[in-house]
């Protein structure tokens, strides 16, 4: 019988800052990530009320933001309205539903421009609706008022900056 201790790494001492900056960070990945997913439901409970069920919510979040513009797909993925590789499965599943124009662009055959059909601007101002009720209420509800706002829409747009960095730079 070998009763020889096999040695073992001494233990990291963690900086105590370091783990509750850890902690606070994975928190707000966390609720980013369940924000936008709620953000989805949301819409979906929406549309679920009304009882249409010939767009899913990501489709309306998308007419949402194309709004009364016209421009490409790939226009859609660079001002930040849509990410992920479904952006041309879904402009095409738009189309076919006849809630989008499509048209070739007459100065680069290879782009394609696109803007809302009636039926699409219809389902952009169901979710515009939507968010005007949530802007009567958030505060008196939600108890979310412009301060509040102001310095949450601060920290996003720098933790934005951040992880835009770190792609550009590759931090």
């Amino acid at each position: 019988m070998n009763t020889k201790l096999k040695p073992q790494a001494a233990p990291v001492v963690a900086d105590p800052h370091e783990e509750t900056i850890r902690a606070l960070y994975m928190e707000s990945l966390h609720l980013v990530e369940r924000l936008h997913r709620r953000l989805l439901d949301v819409i979906k409970d929406e549309f679920d009320r009304q009882g249409r069920d010939d767009v899913n919510a990501v489709q309306a979040l998308l007419l949402f933001n194309i709004g009364n513009s016209e421009l490409t797909a790939g226009e859609l993925r660079s001002r930040g309205y849509y990410l992920g590789s479904n952006v041309s499965y879904n402009v095409k599943k738009l189309v076919d539903l006849g809630f989008i124009n499509h048209q070739r662009s007459r100065i680069d055959r290879r782009s394609v421009r696109i803007s809302l059909t009636p039926e699409g601007q219809e389902i952009a101002e169901t979710v515009a609706r939507l968010y005007e009720r949530h802007i009567g209420s958030i505060e008196k509800v939600g108890g979310i008022g412009e301060g509040d706002f102001a310095q949450m829409n601060k920290l996003l747009q720098r933790l934005d900056r951040f992880w835009n960095d770190q792609i550009l730079y590759r931090l």
